[in-house]
């Protein structure tokens, strides 16, 4: 199959925008905090994934299918089908920035178990179509199919762009799916859409590696079609499936939080490659007001635990902040291509803030245990769980290695697996540098000029970071970087032959330098990294009284470890504190230290009271606080993130 994509090693390929994504042929993180987190995801997350996914019988449905026995013996839930093509993703990404020779094998072992599984009419799928189970497309609430079938297609991109010259197959079967997709559900087609959006951003992206213009016709149809009230009633209402208005009309995310982000990626993906201007500024609009009313201060998204959903705005409850890391994956989906689109450094720092503070906070520090969703506020301990058990879908307590609802580990992998191409982006006149992280990039602009750039920083634990050109550039180039929405007084210097050219107090947003650039000359960021206390929207109710306390881009929590140890024992339940704020909150270390008074419980019979009932207050404690990422890392523990000061 003739390939037309010529954008790299990249998951998002627009055929326009502001800036073009540079893949992890052309950017490579070289060391700290997301190199450590990549080698984890490569030596711990992957083989763990691949075991379960063996042991559970994810994998085997493939040859049950093959061999013509199901449905007995699949096991699983509908959309099991999909974490397999998840991982086959993420596998694409890292053997394409290692070139490691066993997950090549790997991978070649599963796509072959997939390509025999699959009917002569291109029809892939192991819980639907056949002889004792629902017949194909029957369910298009709650079947998954074209859901699992956006997720093969974003494996095979991932495959295709990585390498491109392989004869594993995998394209193949991705556009033999495909096809039958578009003639099920073309224009004459069932005039329908899945209750679980990603098909669309499947097709879209598939449509740029292969040329295809059906594929992108078919996403724009699911597109339009969206919000018809084409799927039936659920308790939750149509909302849930983001099938309750129009894309168009929407101002703000609702429903399910994965599905409302699969779907808005997806939308921008086919406003932007049909010049489709009004659909993306309605998504835009939407991106705006769910970062503005509807996100947590980590950056993750859905409030409602029984439908795994948005909120309505300000309802932003930390103790039951459902948080799901797959909602957090696929926010990173939207802000990136936003991002690409429009150009504008608000979508790169929401990108930032969560993955820091929730896609680094899933796994564990082995990267072979995962939170499902991601609370703000444990109230009791966790418990630990099995190491050998898969696990309900876990809401609140301490990460486990797999779950029945296992969606989250194999996003991680393909998300960490290809953060090299969320750093830095190019146009005709330069470099833009998104993400902060050691990192060496090498690219072509379009204007011809070779640009190389090495990045030094040990980002987030310092704010400072360093720039320097290796070889000399023809010509003068723009380099561009993101100064994060928090960093007020940001420092930015240039230097050639160890003299100080230009130095500047630069403000959010972008800050750019245009030179002629000679070998060794540098641009220098420093970023104010001093803790800082953030106070909530008073429309919040939950967390009205409190505040919470930020480094970079991280959000710190104080854990009950700490607070015990700081106490000399006495004191190990982060309810009993309140934060003193007559005294500053100092860094040490760089990590944040505060002064908390510990409140006194005086047994009263009934916690309601006019006047206002005193909070009787005693000893103060000075405890640190930890990265929000790192927490629940030492055993069970009771955490917080807002912390009371009345």
């Amino acid at each position: 199959m003739k390939l037309t994509d010529s954008h790299g090693f990249v998951p998002v390929a627009p055929s326009s925008g502001r800036f073009r994504p540079l893949g992890s042929d052309e950017v490579r993180i070289t060391g700290g905090f997301w190199a450590e987190r990549q080698r984890v995801n490569a030596a711990g997350t992957l083989p763990h994934i691949k075991h379960w996914l063996e042991r559970e019988g994810w994998l085997p449905n493939f040859d049950l299918a093959a061999r013509g026995t199901l449905p007995a013996g699949r096991r699983g839930r509908e959309f099991s089908d999909s974490e397999v093509y998840k991982f086959l993703e993420a596998l694409s990404w890292e053997i394409g920035r290692t070139g490691d020779q066993e997950l090549e094998e790997v991978f070649r072992s599963i796509v072959t178990r997939v390509a025999a599984a699959q009917e002569p009419d291109g029809y892939l799928n192991t819980n639907a179509g056949r002889p004792g189970q629902p017949a194909r497309w029957s369910d298009l609430e709650w079947g998954h199919e074209l859901y699992c079938l956006g997720h093969l297609f974003q494996a095979a991109v991932a495959r295709a762009r990585t390498r491109p010259d392989s004869d594993d197959g995998l394209l193949t079967i991705a556009t033999r799916a495909a096809d039958l997709v578009c003639d099920a559900f073309g224009s004459e087609g069932i005039q329908s859409v899945c209750g679980h959006a990603v098909i669309e951003t499947g097709l879209a992206e598939l449509a740029r590696v292969t040329g295809e213009p059906r594929y992108l016709e078919q996403a724009r149809l699911f597109i339009e079609r969206r919000g018809l009230g084409t799927l039936r009633q659920i308790e939750w209402g149509q909302q849930y499936f983001q099938d309750d208005m129009p894309i168009r009309t929407a101002t703000v995310s609702r429903g399910h939080a994965v599905r409302a982000n699969y779907l808005a990626a997806g939308a921008v993906d086919v406003a932007v490659d049909t010049g489709d201007a009004e659909l993306l500024s309605a998504l835009a609009t939407q991106w705006r007001n769910t970062v503005a009313r509807r996100t947590y201060i980590t950056g993750g998204q859905g409030s409602h635990h029984q439908d795994e959903a948005f909120g309505e705005d300000w309802v932003l409850p930390p103790d039951r902040a459902y948080s799901e890391t797959c909602a957090s994956v696929a926010s990173v989906m939207f802000s990136w291509r936003l991002a690409l689109a429009l150009g504008d450094a608000s979508y790169s720092d929401l990108v930032e803030r969560t993955l820091f503070n929730v896609v680094a906070t899933s796994p564990s520090t082995s990267g072979t245990t995962f939170y499902y969703a991601n609370t703000l506020h444990q109230r009791t301990p966790g418990t630990p769980a099995a190491d050998d058990v898969v696990s309900p879908r876990a809401e609140s307590s301490l990460r486990a290695p797999w779950f029945e609802v296992s969606c989250c580990p194999p996003n991680v992998a393909r998300t960490l697996a290809s953060l090299d191409a969320f750093i830095a982006t190019a146009d005709g006149d330069g470099i833009q540098i998104h993400q902060y992280a050691a990192s060496s990039i090498r690219t072509r602009l379009t204007s011809g000029q070779v640009v190389a750039l090495d990045v030094e920083t040990d980002y987030p634990r310092s704010g400072s970071v360093r720039m320097t050109t290796p070889i000399a550039l023809d010509a003068p180039i723009t380099v561009s970087l993101r100064i994060p929405a928090w960093a007020d007084g940001a420092e930015l210097r240039v230097r050639s032959g160890g003299e100080l050219v230009s130095s500047d107090v630069v403000q959010p947003g972008w800050a750019a330098v245009r030179r002629a650039f000679l070998a060794g000359d540098s641009v220098e960021l420093d970023l104010p990294v001093e803790p800082r206390v953030v106070h909530p929207d008073g429309r919040i109710d939950s967390v009205r009284g409190c505040v919470a306390i930020e480094r970079g881009p991280e959000v710190f929590c104080l854990e009950s470890v700490d607070l015990a140890a700081a106490s000399g024992g006495t004191v190990g339940d982060v309810a009993d504190i309140r934060l003193d704020t007559s005294t500053p909150v100092i860094a040490k270390d760089g990590v944040p230290v505060v002064r908390v008074l510990v409140v006194h419980d005086d047994d009263r019979p009934w916690p309601y009271a006019d006047p206002d009932p005193e909070v009787r207050v005693g000893e103060a404690v000075e405890v640190p606080l930890i990265p929000y990422h790192d927490w629940a890392e030492r055993g069970p523990s009771t955490m917080r993130v807002w912390l009371p000061v009345e």
